[in-house]
């Protein structure tokens, strides 16, 4: 990658650290001695992700880091596993094991704002954009991008997610839920100094600087589009189909389309059967990453109707999805694959983040660093850090959503 840099403005520079070691003080010194001299000057942020298991030591990791490498900007969370960038440069996905990954980045130009959101300091979702910018703390003009952990149990999650797309509606949002103990329920987030143990903490980004976003949800579709005919809240009740025939009940139509599946389809559709929900009403033709993909919570035989785990309108366009292992694989490389042709050849990459289910993985693959070795094929070279999450931020289409058994990178580059 060649530079492409605004006038006035050096380079971006990204660095990533991991660590293994079961004490938390050998974990920070290890990785504040490998990130020494990978900047030309002081951090202006850092992402800081450790393993679950080091729980009871949550209170002691931002003094640490803090007194060893001072960053006006530090932001993170507790994982149910790491992502990190080896020594060797390679990536390396740490699920079952104790970890600490540290992102540092110098980012001239860009104001880093960071800061904690209490799920009782959220404004109504009628209040205007104001409320949600003064919340922030960065006006709406400066079009950051944000990167937002939230603790797995706060209610205002998706209410946080719908006001920022209200308020900042061309900036990216990504990120994940926290992992948790499996033993007290606990997560850690972390923003500066300061330990919480809920609502959300996150780094608003403006100035020259792009984060481009790929959102793997790891399905494949099967069967035609339909477009909703009728709907109750998330409880689908009759379908169109495109030959013009009277709207029929999702569930015929879907008995319809199991007779049509191979036998080892047939399989799938019994565990892993979902509802991809088109996020484009004026797009002609729809590839796998147009649709929202949402779980099916349940049937009524006597109506025909279907649970989705989303809320449904009339007009929208819906197509039935198949999740496995290999469809999975095949979703991230080919979003991969379209990312690259797209990429211009002067594109300045400077580092990236991996926010991953805490599903996929080698739970999913039978596999280590799976999603990171594939998205190091395509993109190589790169700092990758992030964390296995308890559902994943990313955008389809214009909005943003938490997703699950999905990975969602974020790239960072020069504009």
């Amino acid at each position: 990658m060649t530079d492409n840099l605004q006038p006035g403005h050096p380079p971006m520079e990204w660095a990533n650290a991991v660590s293994t070691c079961p004490s938390l003080e050998g974990a920070v010194k290890e990785v504040v001695e490998q990130l020494k001299g990978r900047l030309t000057s002081a951090p202006d942020l850092g992402l800081v992700f450790i393993s679950s298991s080091f729980t009871s030591e949550f209170a002691r990791l931002l003094p640490l880091l803090q007194s060893l490498l001072p960053m006006p900007a530090l932001v993170g969370c507790s994982g149910g596993g790491i992502v990190g960038t080896s020594a060797q440069g390679e990536p390396q996905e740490l699920e079952d094991t104790p970890a600490l990954s540290l992102t540092v980045a110098r980012l001239p130009g860009v104001s880093v704002q960071s800061f904690h959101v209490s799920s009782d300091d959220l404004p109504d979702l009628d209040s205007p954009p104001t409320a949600w910018s003064e919340l922030i703390g960065v006006a709406p003009e400066q079009n950051p991008q944000f990167i937002l952990m939230a603790d797995p149990f706060s209610s205002g999650v998706n209410d946080l997610l719908q006001g920022l797309d209200f308020a900042y509606p061309s900036g990216v949002k990504i990120g994940g839920l926290a992992g948790i103990d499996g033993f007290n329920r606990q997560s850690g987030l972390f923003c500066d100094r300061t330990l919480h143990t809920e609502g959300v903490v996150g780094v608003a980004l403006s100035g020259p600087l792009v984060l481009d976003t790929i959102v793997a949800q790891g399905c494949r579709p099967i069967g035609p589009v339909y477009r909703v005919d009728n709907a109750e809240r998330n409880i689908l009740l009759s379908l169109n189909t495109a030959d013009g025939d009277a709207p029929r009940p999702p569930l015929e139509l879907l008995q319809d389309l199991f007779d049509t599946l191979s036998e080892s389809d047939r399989k799938l559709a019994q565990s892993s059967l979902f509802l991809g929900i088109a996020q484009d009403s004026f797009k002609l033709t729809l590839d796998q990453g147009d649709f929202l993909i949402r779980t099916l919570l349940g049937v009524d035989p006597k109506m025909g109707a279907i649970a989705v785990g989303d809320r449904l309108r009339p007009g929208q366009r819906v197509q039935f999805h198949l999740r496995d292992a290999h469809t999975s694989a095949i979703d991230l490389e080919n979003l991969l694959q379209r990312y690259q042709r797209q990429a211009s050849a002067s594109t300045t990459i400077a580092g990236a983040l991996m926010f991953a289910c805490a599903g996929r993985g080698e739970r999913l693959y039978d596999q280590a660093n799976f999603d990171s070795s594939l998205f190091a094929q395509y993109l190589p070279g790169l700092p990758l850090g992030g964390f296995f999450c308890g559902g994943e931020i990313g955008p389809v289409g214009q909005t943003t959503f938490l997703h699950g058994f999905t990975s969602v990178f974020g790239i960072c580059r020069q504009p």
